[in-house]
């Protein structure tokens, strides 16, 4: 699984902000947009792409790229934590398709450091067409235990896309040797790998619930 961390200043500025509890609703929200623009620019580079010809405004020719993958982009929307980021990432692939589905996972507590899997029922799901040319993003800000991230993945599968890209913002640990074990073939960008989990399955550090922070 090519695994994309993207530890820079910029974006570590941003996840501070996130992280912080004195960050409102509105700037985190307006933050996390920021994150998904960042993050579909950087995920840009790993698109197919043909080397063209041009003629500039002075009557020369000049080489250039065009990444025609741009035009088989499917977004998916895990709701509705992961609204602000998909905002984002739009920015930076104006052209996808957008699909969402909605899961609610089943939190529990457990005597054990954290629960290793969670119950995720899945209730709503508007899926547009996708074909083997299609390149699959999944977007959800936060991975935990992934139980909610193997079940979307199992089902975008399911349409053989051409790639799945995973896009979130923070992921645990335990969460990426979930999703390496599972779907090595699979494409994740994120921000932090943040090491522990606590005993109802929340990523420590962390930065909260980010659909609650976001929405309210």
């Amino acid at each position: 699984m090519p695994l994309f961390l993207l530890s820079k200043p910029v974006t570590l500025h941003f996840l501070t902000q996130l992280r912080s509890k004195t960050t409102d609703q509105i700037n985190f929200r307006k933050t996390m947009v920021r994150l998904g623009r960042i993050i579909g620019y950087e995920l840009l580079n790993t698109l197919d792409y043909e080397t063209v010809e041009v003629e500039t405004p002075l009557g020369t020719k000049a080489k250039g790229i065009r990444i025609y993958d741009l035009e088989n982009i499917v977004i998916i929307n895990v709701l509705r934590a992961a609204t602000p980021l998909v905002e984002g990432l739009l920015k930076a692939l104006p052209t996808a398709r957008l699909g969402v589905i909605a899961a609610s996972r089943k939190e529990k507590e457990v005597k054990e450091e954290f629960p290793e899997e969670m119950e995720v029922e899945i209730f709503y799901s508007k899926i547009p067409n996708i074909t083997s040319k299609d390149n699959v993003i999944i977007a959800d800000p936060m991975i935990a235990t992934a139980s909610t991230m193997k079940k979307v993945i199992s089902i975008i599968k399911n349409y053989s896309p051409k790639r799945i890209y995973i896009v979130s913002v923070i992921i645990s640990d335990y969460g990426v040797r979930k999703l390496l074990e599972e779907f090595p073939d699979i494409y994740l960008f994120t921000i932090s790998i943040d090491p522990e989990l606590d005993n109802r399955g929340y990523i420590i550090p962390g930065l909260g619930d980010a659909g609650d922070r976001a929405f309210g």
